[in-house]
């Protein structure tokens, strides 16, 4: 029968709605998956989900592109790539214990946290790990054996010597996630959660990195055992793998009856759960069984996802509190009147930035909705009245100094635009003490707190006059005679310095070591013709560009600075840049002299590429981030890498090397 123009219009209305849809969640998997940063809330996305799962079933129209099809995205990094023997499906989930009471019938099932992490397949043969290979997008990952080796908890060597293919999650805990972040000064580059901090250590192109981060493996599932005859039970093929060495999956058994109540009982244990999880799984324990029902073009049928069913309640928004940070940037935090969540009171969410309270339209006295993300994180899920009139503040909380709006990312933000704002002090001092720059040990970012808040210290130049303080800093919690002995050693030691490392220690805006170094070269390591230059002469410095130049101009030009530093220099003494520390100062004869290079890719004699990369300059060389028509060399240990950047330079005609070409360089 023909549709009248009534139905038509409503079906092309629904599928306008699925496109959106699909755009929506597309842009949100990729943030999530591709860049490790979130731009909506788990809860948003389920919703929209099922929203374009409704409408799919409604329409009989599946877009291309949907995520109920898609397994995942392409990967973006220059890991290699490895297709898997059989494509990863994702899991159907529910919110439903009757669902999964359904789903089990007369069937044991394997019930499982469904960690929140990285999806890993390894393969060991002869006792030894030979790869790792990512989820990737679920038909090819990226090859990660390097970094595998290093997780902390994985065995380096097994009492089997067939061929043994298992699949597990590496997950980062909350506890190793929150030390990490404390680490990171700025806090608008901190990790958003263990899962994000996750996936960007495990695909890390330095194994030193992932085995600073303390990753753990946890296997959950027995693909092949060669020579071993694999049971039919998921159950016993897990207990097998702990017998091997490895972690398995917290489980416990169920059936019908008894799913509930374990539910329940995992539920209890999420707040003492160190290691995140967004769920549960349950499998059929009879593998035949399992395989026997097939799968769709996403979902196997043999296994199922249970997603909390987060508990909202409404309440009445009351104030909203700006909160500064350490680098400046001020975040919302909603305040509301007190409602019960997850057994426990709750009254206050952040709600992160500016952009996420204008898509909720927020203002003082809304009915707002509220619930706990994975029954943890209090969040802000939906405004019912939407007046939309929060006031964005005019001035500092912490300091009073004028706040200013930002756009980045395509996420609106809000600063503090006083560079001596209080709320800033930790990170100017944690910059002044680093490593590249005065090099002061004992002085964490805790303790600096600490000294802040006593009053210990204000300026830069207070470091040199701690002594006075002896007897306070030596009763801090932590700290004792030998520790407060040890900092002021180390502070002893920093007066003695090179002029590159006091002007990067300075915390100038845009100027890092390097830059610090080609500044101070250029100007005869003289502090005074630095200070006095025109940003036009900087310029002419080959990698300096206006914006450095106006930043370093606009540094040296604020009263304040010039007294710190007036100051700092009755504690300094510079000395001459020794040759092999300092790029072109007696190392014209070599080869490396004026030459650019780019450094990509694992290194395998250095540390690291910044250990390279400080060689490369000693002996007056310059290194750059990106291939260009300037670039000399690309160092590249992989020499056939399909790279951007190894592209980008067979585009050029620049010289692709390996390490070991580079090392015969330092010589000639």
């Amino acid at each position: 029968m023909p549709q009248n123009h009534k139905e038509i219009t409503e079906k092309s209305d629904r599928i306008s709605r699925m496109k959106e849809l699909v755009r929506l969640l597309g842009a949100a998997s990729r943030a999530y998956y591709q860049e490790d940063r979130e731009i909506m809330s788990n809860l948003e996305y389920d919703a929209l989900y099922d929203e374009l799962g409704v409408l799919e079933k409604e329409t009989g129209v599946i877009l291309s592109g949907s995520p109920t099809v898609q397994v995942g995205y392409e990967v973006l990094s220059e890991l290699p790539k490895v297709p898997h023997e059989s494509p990863m499906l994702s899991l159907d989930k529910t919110k439903s214990p009757e669902d999964l009471k359904s789903w089990l019938g007369d069937q044991k099932g394997v019930l499982s946290w469904k960690m929140d992490g990285l999806t890993v397949v390894l393969t060991y043969r002869e006792g030894a790990l030979v790869q790792a290979v990512t989820r990737g997008n679920g038909v090819i990952g990226e090859l990660i054996t390097n970094n595998a080796r290093v997780f902390h908890n994985l065995p380096a060597a097994i009492p089997f010597t067939g061929e043994l293919v298992l699949r597990g999650e590496a997950v980062i805990r909350y506890s190793d996630f929150e030390k990490i972040n404390e680490r990171i000064e700025d806090v608008s580059a901190r990790y958003k959660n263990p899962r994000n901090l996750c996936s960007g250590t495990v695909r890390q192109l330095n194994n030193q990195i992932t085995a600073e981060r303390n990753v753990f493996f946890f296997a959950f599932s027995l693909v092949s055992a060669q020579g071993h005859e694999l049971s039919n039970s998921v159950e016993e093929n897990m207990l097998w793998l702990r017998e091997m060495g490895f972690d398995i999956v917290p489980y416990e058994m169920v059936t019908a009856d008894t799913v509930e109540a374990v539910i329940s009982d995992f539920a209890g244990r999420i707040r003492e759960n160190d290691f995140p999880s967004d769920g549960l799984v349950v499998i059929y324990d009879d593998i035949a069984y399992g395989r026997s029902l097939g799968a769709t073009a996403k979902f196997p049928r043999n296994a199922i996802a249970f997603k909390w069913a987060d508990e909202e309640a409404e309440t009445t928004l009351t104030g909203i509190e700006w909160s500064p940070s350490r680098t400046g940037l001020i975040n919302p935090i909603a305040l509301f009147e007190p409602v019960e969540l997850e057994g426990t009171t709750v009254s206050r969410a952040s709600l992160h930035n500016l952009s996420i309270m204008d898509s909720l339209k927020l203002g003082i006295g809304d009915r707002i909705m509220v619930y706990k993300a994975n029954m943890i994180i209090p969040q802000v899920s939906e405004n019912l009245t939407r007046s939309g009139n929060y006031q964005v503040p005019d001035h500092c909380p912490a300091c009073g100094g004028p706040t200013r709006i930002r756009m980045e990312n395509e996420v609106k933000t809000l600063y503090c635009s006083n560079p001596f704002c209080s709320a800033k002090k930790v990170k100017l001092f944690g910059h002044y003490v680093s490593r590249d720059a005065m090099n002061i040990d004992g002085l964490s970012e805790a303790t600096l707190t600490k000294m802040i808040d006593r009053e210990f210290v204000s300026e830069l130049y207070d470091l040199y006059t701690l002594d006075q303080y002896k007897e306070a800093i030596t009763a801090m919690e932590g700290f004792g005679e030998k520790s407060y002995n040890n900092l002021i050693r180390s502070i002893d030691r920093s007066r003695q310095t090179t002029l590159s490392r006091f002007v990067y220690a300075l915390g100038i805006p845009n100027v890092g070591a390097s830059n610090a170094r080609l500044i101070c070269r250029h100007f005869g390591d003289s502090l005074e013709r630095l200070m006095q230059a025109a940003p036009e002469e900087m310029i002419e410095i080959e990698g300096i560009g206006s914006v450095i130049a106006d930043s370093v101009r606009d540094y040296f030009d604020n009263e304040h600075n010039r007294k710190v530093i007036a100051k700092l220099l009755d504690y300094l003494t510079f000395e001459s840049p020794a040759a092999p520390a300092e790029p072109g100062d007696g190392s014209s004869g070599s080869s490396l002299a004026g030459k650019t290079f780019v450094i990509t890719g694992s290194v395998e004699h250095f540390k690291n590429r910044k250990e390279l990369k400080e060689k490369i300059e000693s002996l007056g060389g310059k290194v750059t981030g990106s291939v260009t028509g300037k670039t000399d060399y690309l160092v590249n240990n992989d020499l056939h890498s399909s790279s951007s950047k190894n592209k980008k330079a067979k585009e050029l005609g620049v010289s692709i090397i390996s390490e070991e070409d580079l090392i015969k360089m330092f010589n000639e």
